[in-house]
C-alpha cells in the first residue's frame, strides 16, 4: 500500500467499521438491573436518595416532602484502549490481520459497563450507599412512626459466593450508571505526529468517561448463604416487608434472581423446575426472573 492521506483515513474507517462491529455484536446485561444516567460534568450529586414519599389523602394544606440531603456522589473515571499498528505492516499490506484485533476493542468496549456494574454489585458488602452503610448491609438506618430509629438488614450472612434479589421494576434500578462520554474511536496516524516518527507505528485507540454507584439499598437483597429454597423465600420476605419512614409498606416486589455460574445450577432448580423432590410442586417455580452472569463468581 502507498502510505498516503487518502489510504490513512480508508485504513481508519476500516478499523472503526471492525470496532463497531465488535460493538454491536454484544447484548449487555448491565441494563437489566442498573439505570442509565448521563452525566454532563466531573461528578453528580444524589443527595436526594432517600426516603420514597408516597400519595396521601389532601386534608387541609399539603404536606411538603423535604428532600433528605445525602453526601452522596458518583465520580466520572476516564477510561482508555489503545493499539499500536506498525507503519511498515500497511506498507506491507498486513493490516488485514488486524481486523479480528479491532473487533474485539469494540468488545472490550461494550462490555465495559457490564464489567463496572457487576463488579459494584459484587462489592455491594463491603462499599457504602447514600444512608453511609455498605449497600448490602444490617444496619440501614430507619425511622418509625414514633420518631425513632430502627436497623434494617438487606443482606443474608454466609461464606459461599454471593446471589441477589432485586426489585428492577421502579423507574429508579438498584444500581446506576452513569454515563459522561460514550465510547470514541480515535486515531493518532499522521506522518507529522511525534509517536508516528520516532517509533514508525500508527496509535488507534477508545476512550470514555462513567462510572457506577447504587441507588435505593432497599431495591436490592444480597447473600453469600447457600442458595436454598429456605434462603430465597427468607430473602422475598425481608424485601416486602420492607417500609418508608412513615410506617406504610414500601411495596417492594423482587423480580430477578442474579448469580454468578457457581451458583446457576441451583438458581435454576429453584426458579426453573416445575417440580422437586421426586414430583412435589415447586412453590417458586417462575417466581423471579433469573440472570446467571460471567461477572459474578
Amino acid at each position: 500500500m502507498d502510505i498516503t492521506s487518502g489510504s490513512l483515513q480508508a485504513l481508519y474507517r476500516g478499523f472503526k467499521t471492525a470496532f463497531q462491529t465488535g460493538f454491536a455484536g454484544v447484548t449487555p446485561q448491565w441494563s437489566k438491573i442498573a439505570t442509565r444516567v448521563p452525566s454532563t460534568t466531573s461528578q453528580e450529586d444524589y443527595g436526594w436518595l432517600g426516603d420514597v414519599a408516597a400519595m396521601r389523602e389532601w386534608v387541609g394544606d399539603r404536606t411538603i416532602n423535604a428532600i433528605k440531603m445525602h453526601a452522596y456522589a458518583i465520580k466520572n473515571k476516564a477510561w482508555e484502549l489503545t493499539q499500536g499498528v506498525d507503519r511498515h505492516k500497511i506498507a506491507d499490506d498486513q493490516y488485514g490481520i488486524y481486523n479480528p484485533l479491532f473487533q474485539m476493542m469494540g468488545d472490550s468496549a461494550a462490555k465495559h459497563p457490564d464489567e463496572l456494574i457487576f463488579a459494584l454489585l459484587a462489592d455491594g458488602f463491603g462499599t457504602p450507599c447514600y444512608d453511609g452503610q455498605y449497600y448490602f448491609d444490617s444496619d440501614h438506618p430507619v425511622m418509625q412512626p414514633d420518631g425513632k430509629v430502627a436497623s434494617v438488614s438487606n443482606m443474608q450472612s454466609g461464606s459461599g459466593n454471593p446471589w441477589f434479589l432485586l426489585d428492577t421494576t421502579r423507574p429508579l434500578k438498584p444500581l446506576i450508571y452513569q454515563q459522561r462520554q460514550k465510547p470514541e474511536f480515535t486515531a493518532l496516524d499522521k506522518a507529522d505526529q511525534e509517536h508516528v516518527f520516532m517509533r514508525k507505528e500508527y496509535l488507534y485507540g477508545i476512550e470514555c468517561r462513567d462510572n457506577a454507584g447504587y441507588g435505593f439499598w432497599q431495591m436490592g437483597f444480597g447473600s453469600k448463604a447457600a442458595l436454598t429454597a429456605e434462603n430465597f423465600e427468607a430473602a422475598q420476605a425481608a424485601m416486602g416487608a420492607l417500609k418508608k419512614d412513615n410506617g406504610q409498606p414500601l411495596g417492594i416486589t423482587p423480580n430477578l434472581l442474579v448469580c454468578g455460574p457457581t451458583n446457576q445450577a441451583a438458581a435454576k432448580k429453584l426458579v426453573e423446575a416445575q417440580l422437586i423432590k421426586g414430583g412435589e410442586s415447586n412453590i417458586n417455580y417462575k417466581a423471579v426472573d433469573l440472570l446467571v452472569t460471567p461477572y459474578l463468581a
